[in-house]
């Protein structure tokens, strides 16, 4: 089974084309125009051992908001297509991560009810070119377009290691929850469909 998907979204804003494989070795090639974002992303991939190829182009002499925001409705829709039935899988997954003197906590259900609960401790405007609000609003767009309920929070006293080990530890649940269980051989559900 090939769970690899290939997703583009072309706008007046923006223009990204995005590939995710969730079988692969943790390599990324990321692009944004927004570097810190970059960053979360190659460290998302690394961590969920996914392969995760972004090219994105957008309006960022206005701001980032739309860059940041379509590439992750873009991460979403492909991490739902990747998984496609979603037969076979964990379903959910958890993790906790430190990352100095920050603790990133995800719990996340990828059995396509799609919510957010998102709390992080940020107390600066900006990391680099990145507006700390759009971190919880790309993770929004992210849990909405994949299909995924994600509960994520992280403290700590440094904006850069909170938002890394929120990112961290979100790739750790997911490389959890996306994972093949050999015992099952149906979807993982009582229903009988996600």
């Amino acid at each position: 089974m090939t769970r690899i998907a290939s997703v583009s979204r072309e706008t007046k804003e923006t223009s990204v084309q995005l590939c995710l494989n969730l079988d692969g070795s943790g390599k990324a090639a990321v692009n944004t125009g927004v570097g810190f974002f970059d960053h979360l992303l190659e460290s998302f991939a690394y961590h969920a051992m996914f392969d995760l190829e972004v090219e994105t182009t957008g309006d960022l002499h206005v701001d980032e908001h739309h860059t940041v925001e379509d590439t992750a409705l873009v991460l979403g829709s492909a991490l739902a297509e990747a998984l496609g039935d979603r037969v076979g899988i964990q379903r959910f997954g958890d993790a906790v991560v430190p990352m100095d003197e920050s603790v990133g906590r995800a719990a996340v259900d990828v059995g396509g009810r799609p919510h957010a609960v998102i709390d992080l401790g940020f107390t600066t405007e900006r990391i680099g070119q990145l507006g700390t609000q759009m971190i919880p609003h790309a993770l929004e767009a992210l849990a909405r377009t994949s299909g995924m309920t994600l509960h994520l929070e992280a403290t700590g006293a440094n904006d850069h290691h909170i938002a890394e080990a929120a990112f961290k530890a979100l790739a750790r649940a997911l490389r959890s929850a996306v994972s093949i269980d050999p015992r099952r051989d149906g979807v993982p559900s009582t229903k009988g469909s996600v």
